[in-house]
């Protein structure tokens, strides 16, 4: 499956992430700001790899803005966003 044009989901309020997608890259590339990024940006990533993996989703680039969402939170952003990006809606 391809993100076929540029997606959000999301906001910036406290406990939430705010995730971009944008197609036409190489590789699946993520840039994260967050927070809390010393001690959980590996997570954070960990969980936006999954998602991805999850759904074949390749040739990505993940723009993610954290305000210290939790795992959940950021998965379901992420679903949100793919679902919004594979549509031709």
């Amino acid at each position: 499956m391809d993100i076929i044009k540029p997606s959000k989901a999301g906001t910036y309020e406290s406990n939430d992430i705010y995730i971009m997608l944008f197609p036409g890259y190489e590789e699946n590339l993520i840039e994260l700001e967050s927070v809390v990024y010393d001690c959980f940006g590996y997570q954070i990533k960990k969980v936006i790899k999954d998602v991805l993996k999850e759904n074949n989703i390749n040739h990505v680039l993940v723009k993610a803005i954290d305000k210290g969402a939790l795992d959940y939170t950021i998965r379901a952003r992420m679903i949100t966003a793919i679902k919004r990006g594979v549509s031709n809606e």
